[in-house]
């Protein structure tokens, strides 16, 4: 089992996500929650793809912060 960061954004009209960890692992959809769907079913088939090509699955490295600032 991995575990990795997604970040979900508002854009023009629908959501986007990507992992910071696997570069080019990304989704969209119209709701954050259909967003979030979407990113999970590409980061399964980003890993698989990663385990059928014989590459390392990356231990997750990134971490995000809400901060407050006046």
């Amino acid at each position: 089992m991995h575990r990795f960061l997604v970040v979900v954004e508002k854009a023009d009209g629908n959501y986007s996500a990507y992992c910071p960890d696997l570069p080019g692992c990304i989704a969209t959809g119209d709701t954050p929650e259909e967003t979030e769907a979407n990113m999970h079913d590409a980061l399964q088939l980003h890993i698989e793809g990663m385990i059928e090509d014989g590459e390392p699955i990356p231990a997750s490295t990134a971490l995000a912060e809400y901060m407050v600032v006046a």
